[in-house]
Parts: structure tokens; C-alpha cells; sequence
């Protein structure tokens, strides 16, 4: 005697067309589970046009030098280099600039930069500060670039200047690499501190 429970497919309740159509739903299972041809992703070999760095580098140092003469240190955490346009970009910057003496004159940081190859003019980018110790003149803008063609500091941002004497703000800012002669061209705000505000 064939228990029902252990053969339900031969049970009464399926018609024998419902039972042919499970065995070849199994059979079609079975065989196609078993099959060798896998399917393959399609991989795409072409790379898309991107300006890759050719060189990489971590904790990085760039001297800028004139007539054997050592005008400026560039330290940056992260350097990638590229070929076309040919430049720097740098992560947190931190640029010594020398007098001739080869004393530090001033000091610049930014978030960002960028370095030039062709003309080798630097870009501070994203809260830069320049401060000139022995003056104690504090500048303080988004963007600006060294000059190295006339040694000038120069943006056309919005700047602030900090000294013992005044507080200056304006758009538009060139100054030496001592921060000592500036010029801003069109001043928004000027106080003159008192003795009492040093």
C-alpha cells in the first residue's frame, strides 16, 4: 500500500496534465541548474579620459629658488602632480617665504593650493592666512596667488588685514612677500586701533 503523504504528486488531486506540467517544470529545473555555460558580465576595457596624477606624493617639500638664491619653501601633506596642464595640487599648505638673508620673512597656509609648472606661481586656496611675524601683519583671504615673476602677493578676493595699527577690508589686495608694502584697491572697511585695542 503507497502512503499518500509520501507520494502527494500521485495524488487524485492533481489531474494528469497538472502532473505532467510539475515533472517537466522539474526536469526543466534540474537541467538548466546543471548546465556548464555560465553567465558572464560584460566588462568594459576602455577607460574613460581622465586626468590622472603622474606622480603622488605624502609630507611633501618645494623650494623655489631665483639665481641660486632660496626664495621660498612650499610644505604640503599631499602632492599629485600632473602632466597635462602641467601642475601641483596640493592638500594643506604651508609656504616659508625667505628674505635675503634666508631668514623667514612671512608664512602662508591654506586648505588648498596649486603650483604652476610653466610659470611656477603659487595659488593659496580655501582659508588662507599669511602673517608676517616681525610686523605682526595678518592677512587673512579665500584665494591668492604668489607671483614669482615680480615676487608679488596678489588676489582679487576679499582680504583682511590685521596690524598693530588698523584693521583694513576690501577686495582686491598686492603686497611684497613680507607683507610690509600693500595696497588694497577698494577698501570696505578701516579702523585705526588705539593703544588700548593692541
Amino acid at each position: 500500500m503507497i502512503s499518500r503523504k509520501r507520494y502527494f504528486w500521485l495524488s487524485p488531486i492533481f489531474s494528469l496534465t497538472d502532473r505532467w506540467i510539475i515533472c517537466c517544470a522539474v526536469i526543466l529545473f534540474v537541467s538548466l541548474s546543471c548546465s556548464e555555460e555560465k553567465v558572464k558580465p560584460q566588462i568594459g576595457y576602455t577607460i574613460e579620459e581622465q586626468n590622472f596624477p603622474v606622480q603622488e606624493s605624502w609630507n611633501s617639500k618645494i623650494y623655489f629658488s631665483e639665481d641660486g638664491e632660496l626664495k621660498a619653501i612650499l610644505y604640503t601633506d599631499h602632492l599629485k602632480a600632473f602632466e597635462q596642464p602641467p601642475e601641483k595640487l596640493l592638500d594643506n599648505v604651508r609656504i616659508e617665504f625667505l628674505d635675503g638673508e634666508q631668514q623667514i620673512s612671512s608664512v602662508l597656509t591654506s586648505k588648498r593650493g596649486k603650483v604652476d609648472d610653466n610659470t611656477e606661481n603659487m595659488f593659496a586656496i580655501d582659508s588662507v592666512v599669511a602673517v608676517n611675524d616681525s610686523s605682526k601683519i595678518r592677512l587673512e583671504t579665500d584665494e591668492l596667488m604668489w607671483r614669482k615673476s615680480d615676487q608679488k602677493i596678489v588676489s582679487d578676493k576679499f582680504v583682511r588685514i590685521t596690524s598693530p595699527e588698523e584693521i583694513i577690508e576690501g577686495y582686491g589686495f598686492e603686497s611684497d612677500r613680507t607683507l610690509k608694502n600693500y595696497v588694497i584697491y577698494d577698501i570696505t572697511y578701516q579702523t585705526i586701533l588705539k593703544k588700548n585695542d593692541k
